[in-house]
């Protein structure tokens, strides 16, 4: 299953397999709720991955060279920058505390020496740009070395400042703040193909923003009743089409997808595709509208598919056919037995994100008991891996991992009833053109390999 193709050709599961590579983040076993990882996204070029926690910061690890003189010497990721992105803030208008936990984060294309990243809170979104300096002027001729100014009378004679080496140093800086647009928590961010504009989502619209303007966004989306007490969905996610600048969708918590073309008019109320599976009445029960509801939503690499991920499965669908997705992925249907304890403890809740791999012939997504999924589409192979210290020597080959259901249970196999509701992955991300992975499980950063033989 191993690279599932990686970013190039795909690859058969017997080919190679994943290996650990790094694990970044503290041992302790109690975690600050504040160290959490609420998401991680690789750059366009995969050279940078930044992840955002629970307390507002945002931490960038950089791609290391490779080292010629070692053998099978891969790049590490290691810290380039950390920054708080976010602050915890309060509404008094409404008494409404707001969380500085950040809940997304998108690269921009890189024009030049420096990155951008947009990140979002509930509220208020920012436009951060990462730039390197490793020189400084010196010889001013108003200010001293220590920066205190001169006596005018004193100066004598007139001095060109001259750029000195120094150490490097990382910068970011907010360059735009988005603000006071939505009412309900911002749930995704998207930028568009065009790189001048970028979406945002909240639970009942969805605005249109200008990279450069911050005062005013364009609503593209209301399905916000007149009375709240009719109001029977809410949107879960939302995304720009990768190539075509005028195109997006949209899930809900109905387990609907809508495709909206922004030609037709300025607010698309009215979508242009509607993506619905029927449901079996023979299947129906009190938790289906629940696991039904989707959690994210991401088109492929060249357009043609979109994938969905609900509670119990991830759905690969073709643009071209509404009524039903071409691929149905079962990711724990082990847990389908277990859904009353699962509302019990409010898991079923759980907002789990799925990605697809470089030539987006593999798909990826968590689970429960730190095990993540993949998918391979070419195979139909799939197989079941878990992030965990245990098996974190350097380029140990992960095992698959089996859940038993019932009956005897094998060597190997976990039984369902003793796995770990607590530790859950929910963010994952793929190298976009490598077999490199992240995996985000609670404080720690996970990101495997292929294994080269």
């Amino acid at each position: 299953m191993a690279g599932a193709g990686g970013g190039g050709c795909p690859a058969s599961s017997n080919d190679f397999q994943w290996c650990f590579s790094q694990v970044k983040g503290a041992v302790d076993e109690d975690v600050a709720e504040a160290d959490i990882i609420s998401t991680v996204e690789f750059n366009y070029s995969g050279d940078l991955l930044a992840t955002g926690d629970k307390g507002g910061r945002v931490v960038i690890f950089q791609r290391e060279q490779e080292n010629k003189g070692r053998a099978h010497s891969r790049g590490e990721y290691n810290v380039y920058s950390t920054f708080q992105s976010h602050e915890p803030e309060f509404d008094y208008l409404k008494s409404l505390e707001i969380e500085e936990k950040i809940n997304k984060i998108r690269w921009l294309p890189q024009q030049n020496a420096a990155h951008f990243l947009l990140s979002t809170n509930d509220k208020t979104i920012k436009l951060w740009k990462i730039s390197e300096r490793d020189k400084r002027a010196e010889g001013y001729n108003l200010k001293d070395e220590d920066g205190r100014l001169r006596d005018p009378f004193r100066i004598t004679a007139l001095r060109v400042p001259i750029l000195k080496p120094m150490d490097l140093m990382v910068e970011a800086s907010p360059r735009r703040i988005f603000a006071n647009a939505h009412t309900y928590h911002i749930n995704s961010i998207s930028v568009n193909s065009d790189h001048e504009t970028y979406l945002s989502a909240d639970d009942l619209r969805i605005n249109l923003w200008h990279l450069e303007i911050t005062d005013r966004s364009f609503n593209i989306v209301d399905i916000k009743p007149a009375n709240m007490e009719e109001l029977t969905e809410v949107i879960t996610a939302a995304e720009f089409h990768p190539h075509q600048c005028n195109v997006f969708v949209y899930s809900s918590s109905k387990g609907t997808i809508r495709l909206c073309d922004m030609r037709s008019s300025a607010l698309c109320d009215r979508h242009a595709k509607f993506f619905e599976e029927p449901e079996d009445p023979s299947s129906r029960s009190f938790f289906s509208e629940i696991i039904s509801s989707i959690s994210d939503v991401k088109f492929s690499h060249s357009g043609r598919y979109m994938m969905t991920r609900d509670y119990l499965s991830v759905k690969v669908w073709d643009l071209n056919m509404e009524g039903r997705p071409v691929e149905t992925h079962q990711v724990h249907e082990y847990l389908r037995s277990k859904l009353c304890s699962l509302y019990e403890n409010d898991c079923i809740f759980d907002k789990f994100e799925c990605c697809w791999n470089g030539s987006d012939s593999a798909i990826m997504t968590g689970s429960y008991n730190n095990f993540f999924r993949m998918f391979d589409r070419n195979t139909r192979r799939d197989v079941t891996l878990e992030a965990s210290r245990e098996n974190s020597k350097p380029r140990a080959t992960l095992k698959p991992r089996k859940v038993c259901t019932g009956g005897k249970r094998k060597k190997d196999e976990i039984s369902v009833d003793s796995l770990d509701f607590n530790k859950k992955i929910l963010h994952t991300a793929w190298h976009p053109v490598e077999s490199i992975i992240a995996v985000a499980a609670t404080n720690n950063l996970y990101i495997f390999q292929d294994k080269i033989n």
